[in-house]
């Protein structure tokens, strides 16, 4: 049922759609620098303060702007004028309810630069002005050119009362805005509410966790942002007049949970047909907005900085609709905490806490480097030498806690392969083929985010920064006597790389210097550094052990934590709570066990008591001073035995502890080759072979043989990568050149 908004025709019939199907401005990529946003800043009398609530003065969209207006003592409200590029808009601003205040929602902002122009009358007049730099509902915002050829699915994408938004209205894949309406039964489903003025008789009731009983109908926002299409849903009562900025619902909570999805394959070239979910029960229930978009879904959308800029964008939208949240919560698994980390560490202030399920820092090192370099383990053990180690060699010598692991790390780094998986919206013919269609687009997560990477000139094609030269695969294992110096060398002789098709090659592959650099200095490496502003509950299910393989490993926890303690000094914003892999299936919104229940919701309130607690601290520390100071002194590392008691104690990568006995970490193939727990060097320095760093013997003709395999020298480890730089600058935006 919709409020007021005209319906898009459900089920209507309509061929996928593809604008600008060309390279487009995507193929210029080398033509632009990242560099840092600059906010404008306000001019005129300091007695007047124009404050942006809803995006940054330079980073507006869609035409709109929440403002709050603030007036110094001896200033009449009534007085005051507001101007939008000289064209009165007064009549938008109403008295905030706090003394000396207006707010108002500015619409009709031209893109480019705006200026708002706040003015007061009487005896002693006064006059402030704010440069505003409007971008369009569609973006691009901060991440340069849009990506192309790109895919509509609004036809494809579901409603929550049922229907799609139908076919797109423009090249952008836009859609009109709707509301509709559902609530929750007695029975514990989800129904559309037939009639807006009625409450029906099998509605339930819930009480909010400011202690307002309210029938538990959502209303549900859908509309489309940055060509993606967003969800925000929040418990109210549509017999109550329809909320704005000024008069909030009954039943939000003030607060905003952002939701993401995780994935990543088939993760470009497409709108996409689901967010990361809106209609949460527990959440709701406790009175919580709930926003989401399907790039926000890294199965739609398999780049972080696109995921930013989306985010960034909804969460805009929805302080203009029901006005500024207290703050802001993320919440997602696996390819959701990849977004959550990108997003907090390189865009700070969008997000105030995360919620990360199976997390891993971030996508360029926490699942890259393993997946590849277990495709070529893969290869190597199942068709270069398939008789020479046993499995527990081949296991050791990746590291993982499981054999099975190796294949199923072969099969995640697909996303690098630019054949392997495309979505169904996509047509063969603009897929990329080496032979049939050389200019089709690439499936891989190096083409997705070319503006980034750039291309290299010679074939055109994103440049990786993907490296492996100097890598002594199975190093550990050689000097515990796990395999002996005929294997070491026999492996690291044959291993080689992947070429730009991510087909075996003999050389090892040598990653682009300048996609190496540009990796570190926009954050899709992620140094920590921003992370210590904001509360960390990484919630993970043990997956280590599983039979058949997982991606999803403990020691990703333990990589972050090493990032935040190198970069902060600490990583005391970081709670780490794990459980039995049985429970896994909770994070994503199906709730089967009292446990998951107790574990995740519980740290969602432990969480909220601290966020309170910071939003309270009026002191003038640094936030992360005052984000350490407002933990709540009985939120600590926690396991759960399968039987749900729950051991408290500190966990560490290869510490004492129950937890370690229980849930124990293993490391990835770079870590048994020496690389270091953070786990973030593209490209490791190299040094001379020397001798003493093996504990097996060796022969004068395999040391020289040594010496052939790594004519260049090994990784040295204790320095930091080739084009490795410490992350200097967040709020990076596309520049041409």
């Amino acid at each position: 049922m919709t409020e007021g908004v005209k319906s898009l025709g459900a089920g209507v019939g309509v061929a996928v759609l593809c604008f600008g199907c060309g390279s487009g401005d995507a193929a210029d990529a080398q033509g632009y620098d990242f560099v840092p946003a600059v906010e404008h800043v306000q001019t005129g009398s300091p007695l007047i303060e124009i404050t942006p609530l809803s995006a940054r003065s330079d980073m507006v969209s869609a035409g709109n702007l929440l403002i709050r207006a603030e007036l110094s003592e001896g200033i009449d409200p009534r007085t005051v004028q507001v101007e939008r590029n000289g064209t009165d808009v007064t009549d938008a601003f109403r008295d905030e309810g706090e003394g000396g205040a207006l707010l108002g929602l500015v619409t009709g902002l031209e893109v480019g630069d705006n200026l708002i122009r706040v003015s007061s009358g009487g005896a002693s007049p006064h006059r402030t002005e704010l440069t505003v730099t409007n971008h369009p509902a569609w973006g691009p915002v901060f991440t340069g050119p849009h990506e192309q050829p790109f895919f509509c699915t609004t036809h494809l994408f579901g409603l929550v009362a049922g229907g799609t938004l139908g076919p797109p209205l423009d090249e952008y894949c836009s859609a009109e805005r709707r509301v509709d309406y559902v609530y929750r039964t007695s029975a514990g489903t989800i129904e559309p509410l037939p009639i807006l003025d009625r409450l029906p008789e099998d509605v339930t009731f819930t009480t909010t966790m400011d202690g307002h009983r309210v029938p538990f109908i959502v209303r549900v926002e859908t509309g489309t942002a940055n060509r993606a299409i967003y969800e925000i849903a929040i418990l109210h009562d549509p017999r109550e007049s329809p909320p704005d900025p000024w008069n909030p619902s009954t039943g939000w909570n003030g607060r905003l949970i952002y939701r993401f999805g995780g994935g990543c394959r088939p993760g470009w070239y497409q709108q996409g047909s689901r967010t990361g979910g809106v209609l949460d029960n527990l959440q709701l229930s406790r009175g919580y907005g709930i926003a989401s978009a399907s790039l926000n879904v890294f199965a739609n959308n398999c780049s972080e900085f696109l995921a930013a800029e989306t985010m960034m964008m909804v969460k805009e939208r929805f302080i203009e609709a029901y006005g500024p949240p207290l703050f802001t919560i993320g919440w997602g698994s696996s390819g959701g905490s990849h977004q959550q980390f990108g997003i907090a560490d390189n865009y700070p202030g969008l997000l105030d806490a995360l919620v990360v399920g199976s997390s891993f820092p971030d996508m360029t090192s926490g699942t890259v480097f393993k997946s590849v370099d277990a495709r070529l383990l893969e290869r190597y053990f199942e068709h270069v030498a398939p008789q020479r180690f046993t499995h527990e060699q081949q296991r050791a010598v990746s590291g993982f806690g499981v054999r099975a692991s190796i294949s199923a790390m072969s099969v995640m780094a697909r996303r690098s392969d630019p054949l392997a998986d495309f979505a169904d919206v996509i047509p063969e013919e603009s897929r990329y083929h080496p032979g049939l269609n050389p200019t089709g687009a690439r499936a891989t997560i190096y083409d997705h985010t070319v503006n980034v990477y750039g291309r290299d000139p010679s074939t055109g094609f994103a440049r990786r920064p993907l490296d492996n030269v100097g890598i002594q695969y199975g190093l550990s294992t050689l000097n515990e006597g796990v395999i002996d110096m005929g294997q070491f060398l026999d492996l690291n002789e044959a291993m080689g790389g992947l070429d730009i098709d991510f087909l075996p090659q003999a050389e090892r592959t040598v990653g682009d210097p300048g996609a190496i650099a540009a990796a570190y200095r926009t954050g899709r490496i992620i140094s920590g550094r921003a992370l210590a502003s904001v509360p960390i509950v990484d919630f993970r299910a043990y997956l280590d052990m599983s039979e058949n393989g997982d991606n999803h490993m403990k020691l990703h926890s333990f990589s972050l934590r090493e990032r935040l303690v190198r970069e902060n000094g600490h990583a005391d914003n970081h709670v780490l709570l794990v459980t039995h892999s049985r429970q896994r299936s909770g994070f994503g919104g199906t709730f089967s066990s009292t446990q998951m229940n107790d574990v995740l919701y519980g740290a969602l309130s432990r969480l909220d008591l601290w966020l309170t607690a910071v939003s309270e601290d009026d002191s003038s520390n640094p936030l992360p001073e005052r984000v350490l100071r407002a933990r709540p002194a009985d939120f600590v590392d926690a396991c759960w035995t399968e039987d749900a008691r729950k051991i408290e104690e500190t966990q560490s990568y290869d510490g004492p502890g129950e937890c370690g006995v229980l849930y124990p970490a293993f490391p990835v193939p770079r870590l048994v080759a020496g690389a270091p727990l953070v786990d973030d060097i593209v490209k490791c320095r190299l040094k001379p072979l020397n001798s003493s760093d093996y504990a097996a013997p060796m022969t004068p003709k395999e040391w020289t043989r040594l010496g052939r395999i790594f004519t260049e020298g090994v990784c040295d480890w204790t320095r930091p990568g080739i084009g490795q730089r410490p992350q200097a600058d967040v709020w990076l935006t596309a520049k041409r050149r």
